[in-house]
């Protein structure tokens, strides 16, 4: 069921970033002339008023398809007529959409259950509402063989209270080579597990073979959720191209990914938000509102098939004053389309490698 909410999730996110650009496509007097869902070939497809709406054979995104923008007409409805700012917004819009999901999911669990946030054990000290949860296990480890599993949270160990991260790493470190008796908390049941603590565990493991976080439910009175929706949003999108240039940093230095880093595809976010859904609706909600925040900054990249490259077309038309002629363009999308995919298919290929 997790990993059927999570394509589904995926799915209503793609079909709102294309809402983006449908709707203000009609708004500026755009003729429409098929929304679809995924990339061709079509599979299925209906035609309402002067619209198809089709769902297409590749899983990788969605599109608006409009007259005059894959080739240029200069019929009244047609988009390369529009004005440039019209035009801008049309392209514009599904990217904005993004931030817009995830302010609202920010706004709304703040206001609500709470937004989970991972704390360290001096911020949530006093806290009633941070155990320490078990949000990775690694395959083939103690912890795995014990049947522990994401989403449990460690109240003793061989009968001793641990409500800190501290807390366990000391523990475990002083019982490496011992039997540890776990007592977990596992939605609303009590649970049992043993397991033997690894001596030289294999790098980035530990002896149990888990990743650990504390994870505190942050709310905000009710009128204060729309604003710190905004804010956190941006945070994130701040810390997250922060984060995404110092990797293309080093790996232009020839650095290579920090050990832990892997790229994912389809497959691997899909994997993440079922994990995610193990943890609770709020920390799967969370991870959506993150999703789509990493989705609106892929797609503001000037790359020519991705919105991004259509905005970046399009300024450099004002500065111009000229469109790039139109085989030029077409055949820059074409070559970005030839270089996605197989990067798609590649981190495809590992996440199911390593998944399965």
């Amino acid at each position: 069921m997790s990993i059927v909410l999570a394509i589904i999730s995926i799915g209503v996110l793609i079909i709102l970033h294309e809402l983006g650009h449908f709707f203000l496509a009609k708004k500026f007097g755009v003729k429409v002339e098929e929304f679809g869902i995924g990339m061709p070939p079509r599979v299925l497809g209906k035609k309402w008023g002067e619209t198809i709406y089709s769902v297409n054979a590749l899983p990788i995104g969605g599109f608006v398809r409009m007259e005059g923008e894959e080739k240029r007409s200069e019929g009244p409805r047609s988009f390369s007529t529009k004005p440039l700012w019209q035009r801008f917004f049309i392209v514009a819009g599904g990217v904005l959409v993004f931030w817009i999901i995830a302010a609202l999911i920010f706004a709304v669990l703040g206001t609500t259950v709470g937004i989970p946030m991972a704390v360290d054990d001096e911020k949530a000290e006093g806290m009633t509402n941070s155990p320490v949860q078990i949000i990775g296990v690694a395959p083939d480890s103690p912890a795995d063989v014990a049947g522990i599993q994401l989403g449990d949270k460690i109240l003793e160990m061989n009968q001793q209270t641990v409500s800190t991260i501290q807390e366990v790493q000391d523990f475990t470190l002083m019982h490496k080579g011992e039997e540890i008796l776990l007592t977990l908390k596992r939605g609303n049941e009590l649970v049992n597990a043993k397991l033997a603590a690894r001596s030289d565990p294999p790098s980035g493991q530990g002896a149990m073979g888990v990743a650990l976080a504390r994870t505190a439910l942050i709310k905000y009175p009710w009128y204060e959720g729309p604003f710190q929706g905004v804010i956190l949003t941006g945070r994130m999108t701040f810390t997250i191209v922060r984060t995404l240039g110092g990797l293309l940093i080093d790996l232009v230095n020839g650095r290579g990914l920090p050990p832990g880093v892997q790229l994912s595809g389809p497959v691997g976010v899909v994997n993440i938000l079922g994990n995610s859904a193990v943890l609770g609706i709020p920390s799967f909600l969370s991870f959506v509102a993150i999703l789509s925040i990493y989705l609106a900054i892929f797609n503001t990249l000037p790359i020519p098939a991705l919105d991004g490259g259509r905005m970046f077309f399009i300024l450099l038309e004002g500065l111009r004053r000229k469109p790039l002629s139109e085989k030029l363009e077409q055949r820059l999308i074409l070559i970005s389309f030839a270089m996605l995919i197989p990067l798609i298919l590649w981190v495809t290929v590992n996440d199911i490698t390593r998944i399965f």
